[in-house]
C-alpha cells in the first residue's frame, strides 16, 4: 500500500487498496500524543518564563520530554538538540536562582 503525502490511499498497481490500511494510519498513536504534549508544554513554559524561574524549570523539563520523543521516534538529530535546549535552560534557571538568592539578602 502507497500512501501520499497527505496520508490519503492510492490504488495499488492492479488497481485495488486496502482500506484497513488506510483506516490505521489515521489513528493518532500514544507517542505521537506523548510528543504533541512535550512540544506543547515546552511553549507554554517558554511564553510564561518572564513570569516565575520555575517556568524556566519546566521548559527544562519539557526539553527533556521532547528530547525523549525525539529519539523515541527516530529522529535522533531533533532529540539531541532537546537536550542541548535542556542543559541551557537548566543553566539560566540556575543563574536565575543565583541571582534572586543574591537580591534577596539584606
Amino acid at each position: 500500500m502507497v500512501s501520499n503525502v497527505c496520508g490519503g490511499a492510492i490504488a495499488r498497481p492492479d488497481g485495488t487498496t486496502n482500506t484497513r490500511e488506510t483506516h490505521e494510519g489515521n489513528r493518532v498513536n500514544p507517542l505521537t500524543v506523548f510528543g504533541l504534549f512535550a512540544v506543547t508544554a515546552m511553549l507554554v513554559c517558554y511564553a510564561l518564563e518572564k513570569r516565575s524561574r520555575w517556568f524556566i524549570l519546566g521548559f527544562a523539563g519539557a526539553c527533556a520530554l521532547g528530547s525523549a520523543y525525539g529519539f523515541l521516534q527516530g529522529a535522533w538529530p531533533f532529540g539531541l538538540v532537546e537536550i542541548v535546549w535542556c542543559a541551557v535552560a537548566l543553566h539560566r534557571w540556575r543563574v536565575s536562582r543565583l541571582t534572586s538568592r543574591t537580591l534577596n539578602t539584606p
